[in-house]
């Protein structure tokens, strides 16, 4: 198995607006919140992105340094400005995205085996950038395994027919996809969601889930069988990056059991059945839990985690 885990995509600062008027400013970005996630999960994680030297990208590498088990691929904090996004919270504490951002990322990306990538968002979507990233992800395949959240902006990706054209053949090269039922029914408008995931596992992905918010999550895996996986329960303060914490969960959990790293590891995972992956599961919905029970983007610890609660 090759150690190397990479996760590679957008870094950017969130600046929060919310209900009462005020304003924070959070490291962010879904890819980002994912590497976050698994090195507090205590996975190494390479962490392959771009950011500048202005005061949004000093924010983003003191948030990345504070994160045990996490590196910088090289170029990563080179690039000329970094990106923001202004993410308004309504009553219920969701968020909407308004973007300002470059995505440039072949200058931190290189040709060294990868043993686990992780991408989504987006980083897969946006050009130029995409097109290294899908790049990567091809390079990856032969040797390692694939993990993908296609995290819907509209207002970056165009049309839903103009999404599917990238978001597509990035679910062709995963083993695992994680989206959210709000992206789905913006991708595949009209289509019921146990269909795309059906669609989803018959391009070759191993696993595919769907998070329903409060409602938990579907799975179906590659028998094409599929079940509800509940939701943690939670008070809710915001879900700024629950997906993420949910997709780094599900990540570290396939992991420890063996179901991702390498062709073994994908042979594994492809013939697992729901019981198999559901420790896995699991972990990821307990991961959500803690993220939204706090303000921002603030995935939990594997010792948070072990007790279910925050630290």
């Amino acid at each position: 198995m090759t150690e190397r885990i990479l996760v590679v995509g957008e870094a950017l600062v969130d600046v929060v607006h919310r209900m009462d008027g005020s304003i924070d400013e959070h490291p962010g970005g879904s890819p980002l919140n994912v590497a976050i996630g698994l090195a507090r999960l205590g996975h190494p994680v390479e962490f392959a992105s771009r950011f500048g030297p202005d005061r949004h990208g000093e924010l983003i590498r003191a948030h990345l340094a504070a994160a045990p088990h996490l590196t910088l691929s090289t170029g990563t904090d080179q690039a000329r400005r970094t990106s923001t996004a202004r993410a308004t919270l309504d009553q219920r504490g969701a968020a909407s995205y308004e973007f300002d951002l470059v995505w440039d990322v072949e200058p931190a990306l290189d040709a060294r085996p990868v043993g686990h990538l992780h991408t989504g968002s987006i980083a897969a979507t946006l050009a130029p950038g995409a097109d290294a990233v899908h790049r990567r992800a091809t390079a990856t395949r032969p040797s390692g395994t694939i993990s993908y959240d296609p995290n819907a902006r509209p207002s970056l990706m165009g049309t839903p027919d103009q999404a599917r054209e990238r978001i597509e053949p990035m679910v062709g090269l995963s083993d695992v996809v994680k989206a959210s039922d709000e992206d789905v029914r913006w991708l595949y408008p009209g289509v019921p969601l146990e269909e795309v995931l059906a669609q989803w596992i018959g391009q070759g992905v191993a696993l595919a889930v769907l998070t329903l918010g409060g409602d938990g999550a579907l799975a179906m895996t590659s028998d094409r069988r599929w079940q509800r996986q509940p939701a943690t329960p939670a008070t809710v303060v915001d879900t700024v990056g629950a997906g993420d914490s949910f997709m780094s969960g599900l990540i570290s959990g396939l992991l420890d059991a063996g179901l991702l790293g390498d062709v073994a590891a994908r042979d594994r995972l492809r013939g697992a059945d729901l019981v198999g992956v559901a420790a896995a599961l699991d972990r990821a919905a307990r991961c959500a839990a803690i993220t939204v029970s706090r303000a921002g983007a603030n995935p939990p610890t594997r010792a948070e985690l072990r007790d279910g609660r925050p630290g």
